[in-house]
């Protein structure tokens, strides 16, 4: 078992269960999964910027990642309809698990500059989006095999009911936000 979820199971449920005074553990907030998507708005281009991007989400998720397709032209942007711009990756159980450990303890830290993150970024709804600029953060990923950098949106999605259950929970496991000024 993965030591994060060893850790929500064992202390994260009790103390959330204490702090908004839960009646059940199945009120409990949780982490439903984790989306890592890729936006590749230059694929329509360079067919080739798939494969690299698929080949860095697949070493840095451990799944295949699902091709997004454009759902209308958009005259402006040079887009056609069913034309690849994107990739993603869905996170359950056990790799999700190990996906939000790596992102917590080794790939934030590794960032440059890193002051935390941003407590806003949440929807209104308990779910938390992160934007990171580049690949190279991930350990997997090897500097000299890179094309170019390429930034990813990472979505985790969590059973609270607000953003401050949210907030606390990210924030038990670790979550390195910024300080309110």
């Amino acid at each position: 078992m993965n030591k994060m979820k060893k850790f929500y199971q064992e202390e994260a449920v009790a103390s959330l269960k204490k702090e908004f005074s839960f009646t059940s553990v199945m009120q409990v907030p949780r982490i439903e999964k984790i989306v890592v998507n890729i936006g590749l708005g230059e694929a329509k281009d360079n067919p080739k910027v798939i494969e690299a991007a698929v080949s860095d989400l697949m070493i840095i998720t451990g799944q295949k990642p699902v091709l997004t397709k454009s759902r209308k032209s958009i005259a402006n942007f040079k887009l056609r309809e069913d034309i690849v711009i994107g990739a993603k990756v869905t996170l359950r159980g056990e790799k999700m698990w190990a996906f939000a450990d790596r992102l917590i303890n080794v790939a934030l830290p590794r960032v440059r500059d890193f002051r935390g993150i941003s407590p806003n970024s949440f929807d209104g709804h308990g779910n938390y989006t992160l934007g990171l600029k580049d690949q190279l953060i991930w350990p997997e990923i090897e500097y000299d095999k890179i094309d170019k950098l390429r930034g990813m949106e990472i979505t985790i999605v969590t059973s609270a009911q607000n953003d401050d259950q949210a907030r606390s929970l990210l924030s038990l496991f670790g979550m390195p936000f910024k300080k309110e000024a």
